[in-house]
């Protein structure tokens, strides 16, 4: 199975930027869809964006829509997400998941099973 790692977040100013990375090990992260998700303070966990594991299709949430950007780097084993122009709202701990391998990535987060531990993200105003 594949085991997942957050790495990227901090404390950053509103109109900022950062890029969060989740590496894999176990087995090749191309066999999997990726989603990030992200868990607010006071709230339930919500989807972001995420990316196919066969294709190069790509999801975002309303509230990210245009700011930020998934993408992945196989032969590093890692996907990436973007995130530009930076506001308060977007404070929360950033999780990466997958499904099973071979299986679309979704927004749901009930069809994803193997979860990060998760990296701080917190936008300063």
């Amino acid at each position: 199975q594949v085991q997942l790692v957050e790495s990227g977040g901090g404390l950053v100013q509103v109109g900022g930027s950062l890029r969060l990375s989740c590496a894999a090990s176990g087995e090749p992260l191309s066999d999997y869809g990726v989603g990030w998700f992200r868990l607010p303070p006071g709230e339930d966990t919500e989807f972001v964006a995420s990316i196919h594991w066969n294709t190069i299709s790509t999801s975002y949430a309303d509230s990210v829509k245009g700011r930020f950007t998934i993408s992945r780097d196989n032969a590093k084993n890692t996907v990436f997400l973007r995130m530009d122009s930076l506001k308060p709202e977007d404070t929360a701990i950033y999780y990466c998941a997958a499904p099973h391998s071979h299986v679309s990535a979704t927004s749901l987060r009930e069809d994803y099973v193997y979860w990060g531990q998760g990296t701080q993200v917190t936008v300063s105003s």
